[in-house]
C-alpha cells in the first residue's frame, strides 16, 4: 500500500529535498504541498492524505495550530512534526495538539522514512532520548504540580501493572526496553501498552507521555 503524504513547509527548497527522497521509495508518494498551514488546511479538504510532515514557523498560521485543527477533523491524517531545532519550544505544544511525534529537519533521510512508515502504521514517533530531554524541559509548565499524587480517574481504571508499564512510555522506554525491565515479552508489553490507550481513550504512546506528566505519574526528571 502506498503512503501518501502531504509537505507542508514554506521553504520550497526543503519541500523539494523532500519529495525527491520520498519520490524515490515505492511505498510512498508526495500527493500534496503547501507553503503555509492556511494553504494546508485548504489543499487537505481536496486531498486523500495519510501522513503529513509538518513545518513550525510558518507564515499565516503556524504549524501547531494547523496540527490541532487537522486532528480535530473526523479521520484526519496522522502528522509528523519537523524542527529546527531539538527541544523547540513548539515540540511539545505540537504533541499536545495531536501530533504523532516530531523529528528534526536534518536527520537522515532513513530515518525520516522509517518515521514516515511508523506514523502511518500507528506508531508514535519520539526517539526515547528526546523524550526524556523534552519532558525534563517542558514538565514544570505542565498545568498539574508536578510531584503530586497523580489525581486523574481514568488511571484508577489502570491495573497496577498497567500503570507500571505506563511509567516507563512515559520515561520514554521502547517496548524492548520495558519489557527487558519489567521481565516481559516485548508482544506483552505490547497488549499492555494497547490496552491502556483503550481504557484512557488515547491516541498513542504520545498522549500517554503527555497525560502521565500533566496527572504527576511521572515528575520532571523522568522519575515515577
Amino acid at each position: 500500500m502506498t503512503i501518501r503524504v502531504m509537505l507542508v513547509d514554506d521553504q520550497v527548497l526543503l519541500r523539494t529535498g523532500f519529495r525527491m527522497v520520498l519520490a524515490a521509495q515505492p511505498d510512498m508518494e508526495v500527493v500534496a504541498e503547501a507553503g503555509d498551514g492556511v494553504e494546508a488546511l485548504q489543499v487537505l479538504r481536496g486531498s486523500a492524505v495519510d501522513v503529513v510532515l509538518m513545518d513550525v514557523r510558518m507564515p499565516k498560521l503556524d504549524g501547531v495550530e494547523t496540527t490541532r485543527r487537522i486532528c480535530q477533523e473526523d479521520d484526519p491524517p496522522k502528522v509528523l512534526i519537523l524542527t529546527t531545532f531539538d527541544l523547540d519550544e513548539y515540540a511539545f505544544s505540537g504533541l499536545k495538539a495531536g501530533a504523532s511525534g516530531f523529528m528534526l529537519k536534518d536527520v537522515p533521510p532513513g530515518e525520516l522514512l522509517a518515521a514516515i512508515r511508523a506514523v502511518h502504521s500507528g506508531d508514535a514517533v519520539v526517539a526515547p532520548s528526546t523524550t526524556r530531554r523534552l519532558l525534563d524541559r517542558f514538565a514544570p509548565m505542565l498545568p498539574s504540580g508536578a510531584g503530586k499524587e497523580p489525581r486523574h480517574k481514568e488511571l484508577e481504571r489502570l491495573t497496577d501493572r498497567e500503570r507500571e508499564v505506563m511509567v516507563l512510555v512515559a520515561q520514554g522506554l521502547s517496548n524492548g526496553e520495558i519489557a527487558a525491565r519489567l521481565v516481559l515479552s516485548e508482544a506483552t508489553v505490547k497488549t499492555h501498552v494497547g490496552r491502556i490507550l483503550t481504557k484512557l481513550g488515547l491516541r498513542d504512546r504520545v498522549q500517554v507521555v503527555v497525560l502521565a506528566y500533566e496527572t504527576g505519574l511521572v515528575r520532571a526528571g523522568g522519575h515515577g
